[in-house]
């Protein structure tokens, strides 16, 4: 299920890899398959520098750059990020323009480097209600990236898993009235079929940073056996070595699904 992935040799390659090897005594490595991030902080970051949240939000998309490179690298098949959510438009306006500016400022400044690195973007959420600018820009990544065949990065953009999940209901009752569905076929697998996330497997690993415990209406039915790290670190301060160590922790992780 998983690809292994080992760190003897590390001398060989660079300090994150040392960090990574240290914080394992030196073990193999079980790289999850999905890792899913909600990557929050990025405004109580720029408060306690007395910046505005804007600032917080601007250095957190180039800790978004140097994730998807190390995710990358590492063979993880999928990486989500939790990038706006269904309840991010309470926000002051300002700040909800300046969050919807950033996909197009990501894209349009890393999209060559996610070509040359094989990396096939995606997006999930109700995109009706994006910015053309915000849906244009996602929609040109996507296109340009389709053919790619290494690591899936997904980004959850006006995603919340409530409204995704009142969708697939409505979606299942309406194939049901229209005679393609029988209520006694639905199954969990079909039901995960008429979700967002159809195509890909379940999260392996959930990151969340700035030391809130809480899910935040985020994959609530894939993330049903996911295994959960959480760090007080804030987003804009996450590197490498945190990913790493997210990863270790996972790797000692027994998940046994409900058995013994």
């Amino acid at each position: 299920m998983f690809e292994k992935f080992s760190f003897k040799g590390a001398k060989q390659k660079n300090k994150r890899d040392n960090d990574l090897n240290k914080d394992t005594a030196k073990s193999e490595l079980h790289i999850p398959r999905h890792i899913a991030i909600i990557m929050d902080g990025n405004g109580r970051w720029a408060k306690e520098r007395g910046l505005p949240r804007v600032a917080g939000h601007r250095e957190g998309m180039k800790v978004v750059k140097k994730i998807v490179r190390e995710a990358s690298r590492l063979g993880v098949e999928v990486l989500t990020m939790y990038a706006f959510s269904t309840e991010n438009w309470k926000r002051p306006k300002d700040e909800v323009e300046f969050l919807l500016k950033l996909p197009e400022q990501f894209l349009t400044t890393y999209l060559k480097e996610l070509i040359d690195n094989n990396v096939q973007v995606r997006i999930m959420g109700d995109t009706k209600q994006l910015p053309p600018h915000t849906l244009r820009a996602v929609n040109i990544a996507k296109e340009r990236t389709k053919d790619n065949d290494g690591m899936i990065l997904n980004f959850a953009l006006n995603y919340g898993s409530r409204y995704e999940m009142t969708m697939a209901l409505k979606n299942i009752s309406e194939d049901i009235l229209a005679g393609h569905l029988n209520v006694n076929d639905i199954t969990e697998d079909v039901i995960s079929n008429y979700l967002l996330t159809s195509a890909l497997p379940d999260p392996d690993l959930l990151i969340r940073t700035s030391g809130e415990i809480r899910l935040s209406n985020f994959m609530l039915w894939q993330l049903a056996y996911t295994e959960l790290w959480f760090t007080n670190v804030y987003w804009p301060d996450f590197n490498e070595e945190h990913l790493h160590e997210a990863i270790a922790h996972f790797s000692r992780r027994t998940r046994r699904y409900g058995g013994v």
